[in-house]
Parts: C-alpha cells; structure tokens; sequence
C-alpha cells in the first residue's frame, strides 16, 4: 500500500482484521486490483478530503492542553496549538501524552528535542518557560511544521535538519527523544544533558543506557514514557 500510495492511505480495524481504504480513482482501483486480486470499491461521501481530521484529538494534561486549530480549547488552561502538516500528529498518541506529563514535572530550563516530528514537544517546553529551545529531525516535513507550530504559539524554537545518530547535538540540560527504544539507545551515549526523556517505544520494552538511570517510568495503553539521570 506504500507502494502503490504514498501520498497515504487508511487503516480500520474491523472484526474480521485490518481494513486498507485508498481514496483513489479508477486507475487507483486497478492498481489495487493487479497487487491483491481483490478489492472493494465505494463511492466515498462528500468531504472525505476532511476526515483525516477526526484522528487529531486534544489532550488535557493537568493544565496544558494540546490540540489542533480547528479544536476549541477550555477556559483556564494554558493552550499550546499543533497544526500537524505533513508530520506526525498533534500530541494525541500515548507516548506525546506520556512525554508531556514528565516534562510538567521539570523545572524549566534548556531542552533539545530529538526526532521533534510537528514540534509537539519542543513547541510545549517552550510555552511551559524552558529555554533555550533545540530541535532536529531529518525530515524537512517535520521542520516545517515544527516552524510553523512555535510561530503560531509565539515561541522560539531553534530548528535544525540532521541526522542525530550521526551529527553533532546541541547541549541542554533537558533532552526528549519520542522516536523508539533503538533510536533512544543508540542516540543516548552522544547526548550532553543531565535529563532525559525517552519513549516512542511499548510498555514490554526497557531502554539499556550506560550512564543513566532510571528514575521515573510512565505508563498508559501499553506504551511508555521513561525519565533517566545522567549518572554523576
């Protein structure tokens, strides 16, 4: 399905399995039908364009709530809004949700942000008091967004496009990595922080990093959120 649409398709759960759906045309349709024999065609309602929308939820964590422009936001909470673009979602997945509740409890300082997707993160830390406010990721995708999100919320971030398993990473005292338990290992050993906070990865997985401990863990929805300590 990548393949064949990768300007993106859906997935539904249903009771017999996973459904794919791909908003196409009728060459779309014989693509489908050449690569899996057998498909199902419908005509599809008036502003499906729209419906990928319905995926973007807010989130209340404490306080903050995150969500996208077309979401109207409580009274008496501090917004941070998250136009996801091209990347990566608006802070609705657990593992956004888990990094946030971890980040509320630091006292504001510097922060990097490793794989920052649509900014969720970096954008909130910045909005939360944190600064200085790094982030890389290696999708230009990702930095427009990310861009486009602090400016919309009156912050600055510094965004930069790179590779952070292979190029150089700006020092903080705060680094989150939401991106997996491969990635968080691997990038780990070539951070200078005293905090970090990794996930992007399952509940059944443990991050093994020389040099930190572990100190706090969160968990929801079998994902997980984990806090570590540059060991003195």
């Amino acid at each position: 399905m990548l393949e064949l649409f990768p300007e993106g398709f859906e997935e539904r759960e249903t009771a017999d399995g996973l459904e794919l759906a791909a908003y196409t045309d009728s060459a779309g349709e014989e693509r489908l039908w050449a690569a899996f024999g057998t498909v199902q065609a419908h005509d599809v309602a008036v502003g499906w364009d729209e419906r990928w929308r319905a995926f973007h939820r807010p989130v209340l964590i404490g306080t903050l709530w995150v969500g996208p422009p077309w979401e109207e936001p409580p009274d008496g909470v501090s917004v941070v809004v998250i136009d996801p673009g091209r990347a990566f979602g608006t802070g609705g997945h657990a593992t956004t949700r888990l990094c946030l509740e971890l980040l509320l409890e630091l006292e504001p300082t510097s922060l990097l942000d490793v794989g920052c997707g649509s900014g969720v993160l970096a954008v909130a830390a910045a909005r939360l008091g944190f600064s200085p406010v790094s982030a890389i990721d290696a999708e230009e995708a990702a930095l427009e967004a990310t861009r486009r999100n602090a400016e919309a919320n009156g912050v600055n971030v510094n965004v930069r496009l790179g590779d952070a398993l292979t190029e150089p990473l700006a020092a903080a005292e705060v680094v989150t990595a939401n991106i997996s338990v491969d990635a968080v290992q691997q990038v780990a050993p070539r951070l200078d922080c005293r905090l970090l906070i990794g996930s992007g990865y399952a509940e059944s997985e443990r991050p093994a990093l020389p040099g930190f401990r572990a100190v706090e863990r969160r968990a929801v929805d079998g994902w997980a959120a984990d806090l570590f300590r540059r060991e003195e």
